[in-house]
């Protein structure tokens, strides 16, 4: 009786000292907040009430296209921080890597605005889960716990490496029947697209679509459309007042209906595929390890079947808008530096037969693949920027932010800026092979995925598809850049490619 009163005793002791200690913690965050300067004073261009700065992307002297350039202008005018209203949303950019490592070491439950709102209200719309980029605190761990060891550790994610291989030999084969007497392949962005639509659905559904060689006009073509047409729109309404969301406005409609065309097929696809996956274990037939995607997300009990679906179709809608322009970067990266290209295929040549697959201890032998890809993820990253939303006031770079104010990491902006890289437009992986590089790099520059508990859920899968298509396509091509014209960016909440890809694909001996 004395020992558990003395537990008792000891736990109330504990918790009291916790309580202590969160309290005096509190007060230090309060005291430090009334120190910093206050939220106005952060520096930033003036625009006119409501509308802020709209008017300099619609009318000039930018444009909506190169938006992050206006960032980095800003940048240099203002500072490491400033703050920007645009169509009535004020956001605070921080530049400097070192505030945003604090800040990531900081964060306990990070909150988000969603990237794309119009996405969030599509899907309430249509009374769809929202997925995970869209929710924050305990919906988001509900959704993040359930299919973190399915996406997010390696030994998951090689299990679906022979579906990569499989369509990477296929989309080979068809490159051979394309390509052009010049070598040239016409509409190479549209195949790619497919490619990632092939693996993603081959993925997901464990049956291959065959959409290949699907042309222009085709459905698929219609999709992928769809696809570029909601990052358009959604784009659009971004730097509109935002009227859509009180009223049905003709922007809004046409999101809406390209919307309706993407997941009323990307839904068909769940719904045939559970359909199929029941009747097979009903007669018996439901093999041990298939369906391995959805089997396992349909035995989360903490899962609805509408969390299913949009889980399942954010994988191949989310590889549409970042893996597939990515390898366009990373080729176009290879092909106008032929030294660096001849260095990588002496890597890669003899790692298998042309037509032999690639295993997952293969995939971890290659630092010159991994470093070329890092060098063209810096410099052509996915996106301008990371977002966060804070859940208490806090202190950045010395000013006062109230809790709920828009922050974006601009650390992607930094990756052409001499401040931080020597020779910053130059391509040269070695920065990234230790003992070849002279540079030292702050480590909170370059995430392509993102850093800590928000990072890209699918960041395996787009790399598995990456390294596969990089290496195959090398052990059987040499890649030109055919076209005096330089491949850009332009901006589209993410980042797309500014012109059509012009390779000239030259089989090896």
């Amino acid at each position: 009786m004395q020992i558990a009163r003395l537990r008792t005793f000891s736990g109330k002791v504990e918790t009291h000292q916790q309580n202590v200690l969160k309290t005096a913690h509190h007060e230090t965050n309060v005291c430090q907040y009334e120190k910093g300067r206050p939220f106005d004073t952060i520096p930033g261009p003036k625009g006119v009430p409501v509308f802020g700065t709209l008017f300099q992307y619609t009318r000039g002297p930018y444009s909506i296209d190169t938006y992050p350039n206006a960032l980095v202008d800003r940048y240099y005018r203002y500072g490491p921080i400033f703050k920007e209203t645009i169509a009535a949303k004020t956001r605070v950019h921080i530049f400097d890597p070192e505030e945003i490592k604090k800040l990531y070491a900081t964060e306990e439950n990070p909150h988000i605005p969603p990237l794309l709102e119009t996405v969030k209200m599509y899907r309430k719309y249509r009374d769809m889960s929202p997925g995970l980029g869209n929710v924050n605190g305990e919906e988001w761990y509900r959704l993040r716990s359930s299919v973190q060891k399915l996406m997010m550790q390696p030994v998951s994610t090689v299990k679906f490496l022979p579906m990569v291989n499989e369509v990477v030999a296929d989309f080979i084969k068809r490159m051979y029947k394309i390509r052009a007497s010049t070598g040239e392949i016409n509409n190479f962005n549209f195949e790619l697209s497919k490619f990632i639509y092939e693996s993603s659905t081959y993925t997901c559904f464990e049956k291959r679509q065959q959409i290949l060689d699907d042309e222009k006009g085709s459905h698929t073509d219609k999709l992928l459309a769809c696809n570029r047409t909601m990052l358009e729109l959604s784009t659009k309404l971004k730097f509109q007042l935002p009227f859509f969301k009180y009223i049905s406005t003709p922007t809004w409609r046409k999101l809406v209906a390209s919307e309706d065309f993407f997941y009323r097929f990307g839904l068909t696809l769940v719904d045939e595929t559970v359909v199929k996956m029941n009747e097979l274990a009903e007669s018996g037939d439901l093999k041990n390890g298939q369906y391995e995607f959805l089997s396992y997300l349909l035995g989360r009990r903490e899962l609805s079947y509408k969390d299913v679906s949009i889980l399942t179709l954010s994988m191949f809608n989310d590889g549409l808008s970042t893996t597939s322009p990515s390898l366009v970067w990373q080729l176009y990266c290879i092909s106008r530096h032929p030294e660096k290209q001849e260095k990588l295929y002496e890597e890669v040549k003899d790692l298998s037969g042309k037509s032999e697959p690639i295993s997952a201890q293969t995939l971890t032998r290659l630092p010159y693949l991994k470093a070329c890809v890092k060098e063209g993820f810096r410099l052509f990253p996915i996106a301008p920027d990371v977002t966060r939303e804070p859940t208490k006031d806090t202190v950045i770079s010395g000013y006062q932010i109230p809790k709920g104010t828009y922050l974006s990491l601009n650390n992607n902006l930094l990756l052409r800026l001499p401040e931080y890289f020597a020779e910053p437009n130059a391509y040269k992986p070695e920065r990234w092979i230790r003992g070849d590089s002279t540079d030292s790099i702050h480590p909170y520059v370059v995430l392509p995925f993102g850093h800590g508990t928000r990072m890209c859920v699918g960041r395996r899968f787009a790399e598995q598809e990456i390294y596969v298509m990089l290496i195959k396509l090398l052990q059987h091509f040499k890649i030109e850049w055919n076209s005096c014209e330089e491949m850009g960016r332009k901006f589209r909440t993410l980042f797309t490619p500014s012109t059509e890809a012009k390779f000239k694909f030259i089989p090896r001996e």
